[in-house]
C-alpha cells in the first residue's frame, strides 16, 4: 500500500494543475490506496494457497478483536470532538 500510495502520489497534482480543480489532488494517494490493497490481497491469497500463512491462535484473535474496538472507540470519540469543535 504504501508503495501504490507513493507512486500514485504525484498524479494529483499535475492532474489538479492541468484541470484547475484542486480537489483532485487527492486522486492520487486514492488510486495508490487502491492499487495497494488490491496487489496486496492478491499476494496473500497466494501465500495462503502454498501454506506460508499460518491460520491466528485465538490469543491473536483476541488481541485483533481488541484493537478494532479500540479503533473504533478512537473513531468515535473523534467523530464526536470534531463536531463539537464545529459546533462551538
Amino acid at each position: 500500500m504504501i508503495i501504490g500510495i507513493a507512486i500514485f502520489s504525484g498524479i494529483g497534482i499535475p492532474l489538479s494543475i492541468v484541470t484547475e480543480n484542486t480537489g483532485l489532488i487527492g486522486i492520487g494517494p486514492a488510486l495508490g490506496v487502491a492499487f495497494g490493497l488490491s496487489i496486496g490481497a492478491g499476494i496473500e491469497s497466494k501465500m495462503k494457497k502454498e501454506g506460508k500463512i499460518r491460520p491466528l491462535s485465538k490469543e491473536e484473535k483476541k488481541k485483533r478483536e481488541f484493537a478494532v474496538l479500540a479503533g473504533v472507540i478512537a473513531l468515535v470519540i473523534g467523530a464526536l470532538a470534531f463536531l463539537a469543535l464545529l459546533l462551538v
